[in-house]
Order: C-alpha cells, then structure tokens, then sequence
C-alpha cells in the first residue's frame, strides 16, 4: 500500500499555532516558514515551498482576464466554467508556436 505525503505549502504570513494545529489534524505536514519572532525556527522543504511560486504566477495570470478578476458571473457552475476556459487559454498559450 502507498502512502502518499500531503504537504500544505504557504508563506510566513500563516505562521500561527492555531493554523498549524489544524493542518495537523487533518494529517497533512505544513511547509510553512517561521516568522523571526519564533523562538523554535521549522524547517522547510525547499524543493516544496519553490513550487508555491508555480502556483502563485498561475492565479496572477488568471487574474488577467477581467471575467474572473471581477468575478462576473454570479452563479458558482458559471464561474468554475470561466476559470477552466481562462486556465485552457493560459495552458494553451505555453504550447503555441511562436514563429
């Protein structure tokens, strides 16, 4: 049987016991960096915490288009269908020829 690791991966600015507790309870391993003013620092996956970033540019570039940075639609299922447009727009984009 395999195990699979669930990791939680946000910045310095979710460094709290209680945030912390409840990712443990749900049986996940946070990879979150203490803020300096914790006395006991964790240590952090640096493999991990570099995909955030991936994460992060992906949602910039979501917000791009103004349907969903203004969240227009007002009917969840509408929404979630616009987001996977804009997400097949974005994905194409990466694979289009340039020339």
């Amino acid at each position: 049987m395999c195990h699979l690791s669930r990791h939680i991966v946000a910045d310095r600015g979710y460094d709290s016991d209680a945030f912390l507790d409840l990712i443990r309870a749900g049986g996940a391993k946070a990879q979150i960096p203490s803020t300096r003013s914790r006395n006991i620092q964790r240590s952090v996956s640096r493999r991990i915490y570099r995909q955030r970033n991936l994460v992060e540019r992906y949602f910039n570039k979501l917000k791009h288009f103004r349907r969903i940075a203004t969240r227009f639609e007002k009917l969840a299922r509408n929404f979630l269908a616009a987001v996977a447009l804009a997400s097949a727009r974005l994905w194409t984009r990466t694979y289009e020829s340039t020339t």
